[in-house]
């Protein structure tokens, strides 16, 4: 079985130390690293990018929303385009370097996403979440029509929780992306390495 992902994604509440400070102490169990930060502007996110190279993280686990010019910059491995983006096939056309991750919420945008050029899409929201109220979530059903519309990597987003984790991944998705479920735990290295655990990565313990 492929490896599966572990996306963590920046919650936009925090201050961008605090976020780096927990960046740092979790980014070994982590594969990328998005900084999702829509009221900051584009030199503190570049800035956020350099004290997370500071810490150590690579920028090869570094993905940054919508802002392909600072994703450019920086060289960080790619960028996630959501509704309001530039469309993947223009970013492809003229970044070619970067990963591109799309948002997806139905078949017909993963369908698109993929004859772009996308690299992998972000589906959701998969559980209720308290980030999108009032919303119906679209469940395991939805994400298994998802995966089996698109060749693309789906990396399911959205309530996911430890243990729901397995049934996310058995439905076919490549990977999970998270936010309040680490960043915002009380105990965000414990959180981590449950996810991961459940993730079947090797040598981690549930001890969370």
């Amino acid at each position: 079985m492929a490896k599966k992902e572990l996306h963590i994604i920046s919650t936009g509440q925090q201050p961008i130390k605090e976020f780096v400070s927990i960046i740092a102490s979790i980014h070994h169990y982590v594969d990328y690293i998005h900084i999702r930060e829509k009221k900051r502007t584009a030199k503190e996110i570049y800035d956020t990018v350099t004290y997370l190279t500071e810490n150590n993280i690579p920028l090869s686990k570094i993905i940054i929303n919508d802002r392909v010019d600072v994703a450019h910059v920086t060289g960080v491995a790619g960028v996630q385009l959501g509704y309001s983006s530039l469309d993947v096939k223009t970013i492809k056309s003229r970044f070619p370097e970067l990963k591109i991750g799309c948002s997806i919420h139905s078949k017909e945008e993963a369908i698109t996403a993929e004859k772009n050029g996308a690299n992998f899409c972000l589906y959701g929201h998969i559980y209720s979440t308290d980030s999108k109220p009032g919303i119906a979530p679209r469940g395991i059903q939805g994400l298994k029509e998802i995966v089996n519309t698109t060749k693309l990597p789906v990396i399911a987003i959205g309530g996911i929780q430890p243990q729901n984790t397995v049934d996310v991944i058995e439905s076919g998705a490549a990977g999970i992306a998270v936010l309040s479920g680490v960043l915002l735990a009380s105990n965000p290295l414990g959180a981590v390495k449950e996810y991961a655990y459940k993730l079947g990565r090797e040598g981690v313990h549930n001890d969370a």
